[in-house]
């Protein structure tokens, strides 16, 4: 997603669609419809985040075991969910086991295999980023890719989740928050929803689609490039 703008921007956007006049600063406007407008933005942009793994939205974050850990680290705090199959051992090249169910951390512990087992695994825990053995090895480098949270970019370059002045940048395709934000504040006034939310599932698909990149699919079953094919034989000469 290329396109970012201004949650003044996305707000008078929106009030143009609803068929409000457009005022200089959304936040400063003592007009109830723009007050509601900017409260509705962040249940908007909040639900975008739950909604699909965004390309903007994913980061990656990276642990160091030292000496004297217990194997417990904080998550980021901007963590959402973790991105399934991403996590790896960098310094062996492998990739790390999990996230484990309760069952089976509980069966790991009881087999007591941290001094000799090269597996690394983990759990989520109580806001926590937990590995398998504990203490874990001095030195392993453990990196995963997540979901953020903060879909709000301020002036000062710091994210966060919440927008709160017109000038925070929205992370998300404008038109997508527009089309969102048109719902909720129809809805919120006890308005028909039903072509609103239409053209926001249609946008929706749209941009799902447009997110992510796909790979090109052969008929063949076979990936790659094809080094010997009916072009290298030669047209002439056969049984010579």
């Amino acid at each position: 997603m290329a396109r970012q703008e201004t949650a003044s921007t996305i707000i008078n956007d929106t009030a143009i669609e609803v068929g409000l006049i457009p005022v200089i600063d959304p936040y400063s406007s003592q007009d109830a419809a723009f007050q509601q407008l900017a409260g509705l933005l962040n249940a908007a942009g909040r639900e975008l985040v739950d909604m699909y793994p965004w390309e903007t939205m994913q980061r990656q974050h990276t642990i160091v075991t030292a000496p004297g850990d217990t194997g417990s680290y904080a998550l980021p705090t901007d963590f959402h969910h973790m991105i399934g199959q991403t996590g790896w051992n960098q310094s062996a090249r492998m990739p790390i086991g999990g996230p484990l169910s309760s069952q089976m951390w509980a069966y790991a512990n009881a087999l007591d295999l941290g001094a000799t087992t090269l597996q690394v695994s983990f759990i989520l825990n109580e806001n926590k980023f937990v590995v398998y053995p504990s203490p874990p090895p001095e030195g392993i480098t453990i990196s995963f890719s997540y979901i953020s949270r903060n879909w709000v970019k301020q002036t000062d370059n710091t994210y966060t989740d919440r927008a709160s002045t017109g000038t925070d940048t929205i992370l998300f395709e404008p038109i997508l928050v527009v089309k969102f934000l048109k719902v909720k504040f129809l809805a919120a006034k006890g308005f028909d929803i039903a072509v609103a939310a239409r053209d926001f599932d249609l946008c929706y698909s749209s941009w799902t689609g447009y997110d992510k990149g796909a790979p090109i699919l052969s008929l063949n079953g076979r990936s790659g490039f094809r080094y010997l094919t009916g072009n290298s034989v030669p047209e002439s000469g056969f049984g010579l």
